[in-house]
């Protein structure tokens, strides 16, 4: 465990630094990373020894107060602000509050911008969905030599503006493997096989809770029964309360409140009086 400031300045603890993550490279050590969405998911992510997070602003006081050790990351949608100065602000102050890195699908400008500010930076390549329209849609990288080799210098430019991570999605594994070495940026492999220094899949997919699946995802666990379980459990449970009702039995004389002994009669004779 690491001791360190926080990006507000204040003293902490993590299980591992920027500085641990670029020094991953090349030590044989593989990482992995998760995306709990509520205080259940990220304790459990503790619990099991995942390594590093990746939760949203909104989720970023509660999953600070949940994990306090844990590196996470934080990140932003392609539309969520317009400007660089409405961007800046948001990094700085989700830095401010406990996230150890910003994540941003933006241009390579915004991304130098941030870097600029010493704001540990990871970017998105390969499948990128937001831009999925300008590639003619959904589809794997890196599955050709050139394609390869516009991967790298994809690579280069975001070095050179000051990126240290990558989420790098659905590109062959054998290309990730070899370009790896040939970047300094902390790649997150998710899709892109066992070649990244991070391993990277959704909750919803460890867990066997995703209805439709990419191909890439396995599923380590069967949420799904268990919550088509509790669905059955909770209708039946609406439909004997409905039933119950209706039929004038419900609420039970051990869910009603009755008067004291004696206070009954002296109601009815006071009654009676009126």
């Amino acid at each position: 465990m690491r001791n360190i400031y926080d990006f507000g300045r204040k003293p902490a603890q993590r299980n591992y630094t920027v500085r641990d993550l670029i020094d991953l490279k090349g030590s044989g050590k593989r990482l992995t990373m998760c995306n709990p969405a509520n205080e259940v998911e990220i304790r459990a992510c503790v619990d099991a020894g995942i390594d590093l997070l990746t939760v949203w602003d909104t989720q970023l006081d509660m999953a600070r107060q949940t994990a306090p050790t844990h590196f996470q990351g934080v990140g932003i949608t392609w539309g969520q602000f317009a400007t660089k100065e409405e961007i800046l602000r948001h990094a700085i102050d989700c830095m401010e509050r406990g996230a150890d890195m910003y994540y941003t699908n933006r241009s390579y400008d915004i991304v130098e911008m941030l870097a600029k500010e010493s704001i540990p930076i990871q970017v998105h390549m390969g499948l990128v969905p937001t831009i999925s329209h300008w590639v003619g849609g959904l589809r794997a990288y890196g599955r050709t030599a050139e394609g390869a080799m516009e991967l790298l210098r994809t690579f280069k430019r975001y070095e050179d503006v000051g990126a240290f991570a990558c989420e790098i999605e659905c590109v062959a594994e054998d290309t990730l493997r070899l370009l790896n070495d040939r970047t300094s940026m902390v790649t997150i492999s998710l899709g892109s096989g066992n070649a990244g220094d991070v391993i990277f899949l959704f909750m919803a997919d460890i867990c066997g809770e995703a209805e439709n699946p990419p191909r890439h995802a396995h599923a380590f666990g069967n949420l799904a029964r268990l919550h088509e379980q509790m669905y059955t459990e909770r209708v039946d449970a609406l439909k004997a309360f409905q039933s119950e009702v209706t039929s004038h039995n419900f609420p039970y004389p051990a869910q009603s409140i009755t008067m004291k002994d004696g206070e009954l009669d002296k109601l009815n004779e006071a009654l009676d009086k009126l």
